[in-house]
């Protein structure tokens, strides 16, 4: 038998005058997106701010839910069961580009090609959601049916509708999720108790769907 694990993919809102200005252009309430490998949420990876305070340095990131830089944030988490190969593949290649966490810059041109659906291709760049589709292509997991470059948060929300496991501020599902951890037992799912495992059958159905990049 196949030994499955789970990611996740979490889409946050901040509310920082920079996420606002991705939002009136998007129209999505989140605009942030990442990938992480624990229900605890305590290996996060993204493209965003090093600096919490400082959007204008940025860069790949190990992202720190419990700093109070998120403590009004609004999120969104999707839970994807993946086979252990393709854990391992997502996790590693995400590793191997932390090894060198200094050499990859945020993609801050590759979300103008997304608004004009232009491709706009930089070595070692990436915006926050193509960082977590290019991951994703690491394998056969491919949710959304575009090329990293034009992936936006929303096209995960679309996708990934029948995945979502939290809907509400980041921060209860962090005090939760932690304080479960320390009882010694799994972190309860409000929506669902049994979570669908990834269909890749399923995902067939939006193979044509290339409209709607904001």
């Amino acid at each position: 038998m196949t030994a499955n694990r789970d990611i996740y993919i979490v889409l946050t809102g901040t509310g920082t005058a920079f996420s606002g200005i991705i939002k009136w252009f998007t129209k999505a309430e989140l605009n942030h997106a990442s990938i992480a490998f624990d229900s605890e949420l305590r290996e996060v990876y993204s493209f965003g701010r090093k600096k919490v305070y400082n959007p204008f340095i940025a860069g790949l990131i190990h992202e720190n839910f419990i700093h109070p830089f998120y403590s009004s944030a609004d999120c969104a988490i999707y839970q994807l069961r993946v086979s252990e190969e393709e854990y391992n593949t997502m996790y590693n290649h995400v590793q191997g580009m932390m090894q060198n966490q200094e050499r990859y810059k945020y993609h801050l041109l590759g979300l103008v090609g997304v608004l004009l659906n232009i491709r706009i291709d930089r070595e070692n760049a990436y915006f926050c959601s193509q960082f977590v589709a290019s991951v994703l292509e690491e394998t056969t997991v491919h949710p959304v049916a575009k090329p990293s470059c034009f992936v936006t948060p929303e096209d995960f929300a679309s996708s990934l509708c029948a995945h979502k496991i939290f809907s509400g501020k980041l921060s209860y599902y962090m005090h939760r999720s932690h304080s479960a951890d320390l009882r010694g037992s799994s972190l309860h799912n409000p929506q669902t108790t049994n979570p669908p495992e990834f269909a890749a059958p399923r995902l067939r159905l939006h193979e044509e769907r290339t409209e709607g990049i904001v």
